[in-house]
Formats: C-alpha cells, structure tokens, sequence
C-alpha cells in the first residue's frame, strides 16, 4: 500500500468524501474536516489544513494553505495562504503565497492574488491581478483590474479601504490610498490617493466624428 492509499482510506474513515478516491492526492501532513468533499484531480501538499464542509477540486492543488469550513475550491492552484470561511474560489484562480482572503469572499477565473489581504465579503470575478495589496470588506473588482506594484525596481503596495467600487479596466500605480466608499469609474489609471466617498476617473475624452466610417470606406473603395 502507497502513502496516498493509505492517507486516503484514513481521510475516509473520518468521514472525508471522494468521488474516486483513486484521483486524489493528499501528503501524510494535511488534515482534512469531516464532510469535505476532495473532487478527481485534488491535491492537497505540504502541512495544509481543510476544514469541514468544503468542497475541493476538481483539478485543484494547494500547497501550504490553511482553507477554513464551507469554502470551495475549484479548478485553481493555492500556496501558502489562509482562506477564511465561506469563500468560493474559481475556476482558474491562482493565490500566490502570503495572501489572506477573508470570509464570504469570492475570487473567479483568471484571478492571481499575491501577498495580499482582502477584507470579508469582497469580489473579483474574473480577469484581475492584486499584489502586495491591503483591501477592506464588501469591495468590488470589475474585470481587467490590475495593480501595477512593480516599477522595476522595488515592489509598493496598494491600500483600499472597505466598500470600495472598482470599474473595469482600472489601473492602481502604488504607492497609492483609496479611501472608504470610493468609487473609481472604468478605464481609469489611479496615481494619486482617492479620499472616501470620493469618485475617481482618469480617462481621454471620446471624440465622434460623424461620417468618418462612411467616407473612410468609399476612399478605400477607389483606390
């Protein structure tokens, strides 16, 4: 009998569930709660601690992680950090080390987090980057969101406070402060600090030319 054999017929006796237990991987190290549900393609690495209720996987790898009750993880890679209780995560979702994502929060596809903290019950749904960030509760992230924490050089970081609205395509150049309540409208690059309750936009002005489409296709039609 291998290690993994015998590690997973011991999370079994303890009311641990697997759909097929023969695709899943869990170290000698890891503890898993009673009533979690490890899904084909689970591995679990490396002194990692899973609570009760979760459901983990499919195709999902945590190294080093501590994942508190009733979170789900799916389809996503997680190193060294803490998941509290309540989170969804996934699919496609890669929590680099030393991030902490608090309870309730939900962080979708094609989301990497990195040595970060987020607040309870904040959102990133899709196709975002947040690195050596401070955020609060309740925030929204609109897709394409990106802090630009690296200049070259050294690594700065960025702090948003609680019930912060992020629009699409927002750029955040630390060192840089949003403030309680903020709202920053989509498109918008943030290189100085945003007061609470304030609305921040950086962004060109769209110009319309009337005709331009019409009259650019009948001068490339006569030539």
């Amino acid at each position: 009998m291998n290690n993994y054999q015998a590690k997973r017929e011991q999370l079994l006796a303890a009311g641990v569930l697997m759909m097929d237990p023969a695709a899943v991987y869990v170290e000698d190290g890891v503890e898993v709660g009673t009533g979690t549900m490890l899904l084909p393609g689970t591995i679990l690495r490396g002194g990692t601690v899973i609570g009760s209720g979760c459901t983990i996987g499919p195709q999902t790898m945590i190294t080093g992680c501590t994942v508190a009750d009733n979170c789900t993880v799916n389809a996503s890679q997680c190193e060294e950090s803490t998941l509290e209780r309540d989170c969804q995560i996934g699919p496609y979702t890669h929590i680099r080390p030393h991030c902490v994502v608090g309870a309730g929060s939900k962080i979708g596809a094609f989301v990497q987090l990195k040595n970060c903290n987020l607040g309870a019950g904040t959102k990133m749904a899709h196709l975002t980057y947040v690195g050596d960030s401070d955020v609060g509760d309740n925030c929204n992230f609109g897709c394409g969101t990106v802090t630009c924490n690296y200049d070259g050089f050294h690594k700065h970081r960025t702090t948003i406070g609680s019930n912060v609205f992020v629009g699409c395509n927002t750029n955040f150049v630390p060192p840089v402060a949003v403030g309680d309540g903020a709202f920053i409208a989509a498109g918008t690059t943030v290189t100085e600090d945003v007061p609470e309750d304030a609305m921040a936009i950086g962004r060109s002005r769209q110009e319309v030319k009337p005709g331009w489409a019409e009259e650019n296709r009948r001068k490339k039609g006569e030539t």
